[in-house]
């Protein structure tokens, strides 16, 4: 995968800023499943549409959705990760998760998520990896000192619960209890 320079690192995190959490930062309105020209987007940040399909292109996270619409104009969104303030439905159909999933977190929360659970808190979702490596690199975004949760999500799905499987692989769920959590691993 190509590696994106330092200032297209800078245009991904506004087009994140934007598309996921204030959209109003840059004169625009999401659709309901999150979606916005393509058009409205490059002029409201002052890119290119060759700039914006690096950055779609090579995102090491594919954070970002591109379609076209009957009528020929293309739209962007984020696949996932919105604020609950940005109020979207991703519009995502529910899946059936593997028998368990993981979610990386700093030490620090620890006790707190094994009491209470997994939350969203400023988001739509909990958000959950398919890897140990993933949930580790997520969870180390915010300290060094990270701990893995092994999720038991084939239980959760048995009583109910229901997951989406976002666009870029990210699996989601409103919450997570905490009887449905173990200690999976540490960092070195």
């Amino acid at each position: 995968m190509t590696t994106l320079t330092r200032e297209q690192v800078r245009t991904s995190r506004r087009i994140s800023l934007v598309l996921r959490h204030r959209p109003e930062s840059a004169g625009l309105t999401l659709d309901a499943n999150g979606w916005v020209p393509v058009a409205d987007l490059l002029a409201a940040l002052g890119i290119s549409r060759a700039e914006l399909d690096v950055v779609v292109e090579h995102n090491d996270k594919s954070r970002f959705a591109v379609a076209r619409r009957d009528d020929g104009t293309d739209w962007i969104r984020a696949s996932q990760g919105h604020s609950s303030r940005v109020a979207v439905d991703l519009d995502l159909p529910p899946a059936d998760p593997p028998p368990a999933l993981f979610h990386g977190t700093p030490r620090t929360n620890l006790e707190s998520i094994m009491r209470e659970g997994l939350r969203p808190r400023s988001r739509d979702h909990v958000h959950l990896s398919t890897d140990r490596a993933t949930a580790l690199r997520v969870g180390g975004r915010r300290s060094a000192d990270v701990v893995v949760l092994r999720v038991a999500t084939g239980e959760m799905a048995a009583a109910g619960h229901v997951f989406h499987l976002s666009a870029n692989g990210v699996w989601l769920t409103s919450a997570v209890p905490p009887h449905y959590l173990a200690l999976e691993a540490t960092n070195p």
